[in-house]
């Protein structure tokens, strides 16, 4: 046992903690959410409330926050080039290496209201060895949705 645990540090597979600051010393008062830079922001507002039922928090005419129907989880979009914003958040997203994932209690009937309202399909419904069920949409700015019920393998 000793020789893995030195193995598994030697390859950074297995870190000692020491003490470590943290920007939010306080468990339980930290919440994330992502943001997109788009000059799509109309169209993006109309794909995540109209097709995946998100519900906004807070709009105006450079900016939206969606939430989640429970409040739990949001993602915000934001215009590209804004005079009120610096610098780093000015660029527009280009359209590749981000992906969504949105975790439902019935894949199977969020899969059947897509496909009911027309929304092209990316990945089809299907079962992965690891254990989940899913199926991908596309949003305006070509990120993907990844919609999954998680199950065991």
């Amino acid at each position: 046992m000793k020789t893995l645990i030195l193995s598994l540090l030697a390859t950074g597979l297995l870190a000692v903690t020491t003490q470590k600051q943290s920007i939010n010393d306080k468990p339980g008062t930290m919440t994330m959410n992502a943001g997109i830079i788009t000059a799509k922001l109309g169209e993006t507002k109309e794909f995540y409330t109209s097709i995946l039922g998100l519900t906004i928090k807070f709009e105006n005419e450079w900016f939206v926050l969606l939430q989640t129907p429970d409040g739990e989880d949001m993602i915000s979009f934001l215009q590209p080039g804004h005079p009120s914003q610096q610098p780093v958040f000015q660029s527009s997203f280009t359209g590749k290496g981000v992906y969504l994932t949105m975790e439902v209690e019935d894949v199977d009937e969020v899969y059947a209201q897509i496909k009911r309202k027309g929304i092209p399909i990316e990945v089809e419904l299907r079962n992965e060895t690891w254990g989940d069920r899913h199926f991908a949409i596309v949003d305006p700015n070509g990120i993907g949705v990844d919609i999954v019920k998680y199950t065991a393998p």
